[in-house]
């Protein structure tokens, strides 16, 4: 399939967040095609000497419920990828990474962002006794077995955060045991 080409952009609404860009095709009559500009941002699969699984929960306005997730956040304008993967890392749960590797870069949602998802993996993390994570957020340790029913029984539903886990056991870097669902 050709590719279409885009003939014009324009920002109609910007927010310190976000940017809502109106795209012309050329070639399509009528109105613009309608984005949002977002900063990139990263997931961490963080794993313990003992091969626990580190998460947060915390609330999400956005879908009014608490969820649990893998440390992640925006990368910061003239920051990296990897820099911010190590600092959310600390920052959310006080757990340090020694090394971390890129496990791969996802488009996030190809309909209405313009946006990517670096994952990273890092394992052996180790606890900073002297840090404490971000207010609002609880860290919690899966096992591999605990980590595989939070999947099965939809504890862990963020679909990009999904993604990522998958994407990591699929390179290899980590192992989950299969669920037999009873659904």
């Amino acid at each position: 399939m050709k590719a279409l080409e885009i003939v014009r952009r324009e920002d109609v609404f910007t927010t310190p967040y976000f940017t809502l860009v109106g795209k012309h095709v050329a070639g399509l009559d009528g109105d613009p095609y309608y984005s949002l500009a977002l900063p990139d941002y990263v997931s961490v699969v963080a794993t313990t000497p003992a091969g626990e699984f580190v998460l947060v929960r915390q609330f999400r306005p956005a879908v009014e419920t608490v969820t649990l997730e893998l440390p992640a956040g925006l990368i910061d304008s003239g920051g990296t990828a990897e820099q911010t993967a190590i600092r959310e890392l600390h920052e959310e749960t006080g757990f340090v990474a020694d090394r971390i590797s890129l496990v791969g870069c996802m488009k996030t949602d190809t309909g209405r962002l313009g946006n990517r998802m670096w994952v990273f993996f890092a394992p052996d993390v180790v606890r900073d006794p002297a840090a404490l994570p971000e207010t609002g957020l609880e860290v919690v340790t899966l096992t591999a077995g605990q980590m595989s029913s939070a999947l099965d029984e939809a504890r862990f539903d963020h679909a990009l955060h999904v993604a990522a886990l998958l994407m990591t056991v699929h390179r290899g870097s980590v192992r989950l045991p299969t669920v037999k669902s009873e659904k």
